[in-house]
């Protein structure tokens, strides 16, 4: 693939898979080992950018960087750091939708390696089931802290809550800022993202504008 090819495709957000693209030995090397390799490679990236790392303000850098990416930033990317979502009976019976808000999304372009910053808005009704709010806080930040495209995000939020809620009836909507946007190409200060991944009574456009005029208000 040549040069052009690589900058039309990472500008038009291509992605052909649901799931975050991984091989199949991503996790045979543990954090330490990662971090370790990581460290090599970034100051070798900085010196040749032509940066002193004897400098006492760069000397660390290589190392925090690479620890940033393992332990913080991407964390998301191991399915050991998946949080456990607790479900419960619904005893009250509850069947109204039930929505969790302005939930912040901190995530990073797979294409540049750059921030999105935003808010992602949750709402399901409950069948059987219900979560605690915070799983569902949690589950977000998972599936963000990982390079990521912001349709698979909405998607992999999307469906892990189907699966978990055993009900078809979620509705994902994330708002975000894209910095390989802002702050490079166009770099656009002011425009933002909207995705919006849903199902089963979702569908109905009646269901799904209670719930965008209960975000809006």
């Amino acid at each position: 693939m040549n040069k052009k090819q690589v900058e039309i495709i990472g500008d038009s957000h291509i992605s052909l898979n649901t799931e975050t693209p991984l091989r199949k030995d991503a996790f045979d090397t543990s954090d330490e080992e990662k971090i370790k390799n990581i460290q090599k490679h970034f100051a070798s990236i900085m010196e040749e950018l032509g940066l002193d790392l004897s400098d006492d303000s760069l000397s660390g850098t290589p190392y925090r960087f690479a620890k940033m990416y393992v332990k913080e930033l991407f964390y998301g990317l191991n399915p050991k750091n998946k949080p456990t979502l607790s479900t419960f009976e619904n005893k009250y019976g509850y069947k109204k939708m039930l929505i969790e808000q302005d939930i912040t999304i901190d995530s990073s372009c797979e294409h540049h390696f750059l921030p999105i910053i935003g808010t992602a808005h949750i709402a399901y009704i409950p069948k059987d089931k219900v979560i605690g709010l915070s799983k569902i806080n949690r589950l977000v930040d998972y599936y963000a802290h990982r390079p990521q495209v912001q349709e698979r995000l909405s998607i992999q939020i999307l469906k892990d809550l189907q699966n978990t809620l055993e009900t078809e009836d979620v509705i994902v909507m994330i708002t975000a800022k894209h910095l390989c946007v802002s702050s490079r190409g166009i770099k656009d200060k002011n425009s933002a993202t909207t995705t919006i991944e849903y199902g089963g009574c979702f569908n109905d456009a009646t269901i799904r504008n209670e719930f965008l005029n209960t975000i809006n208000n």
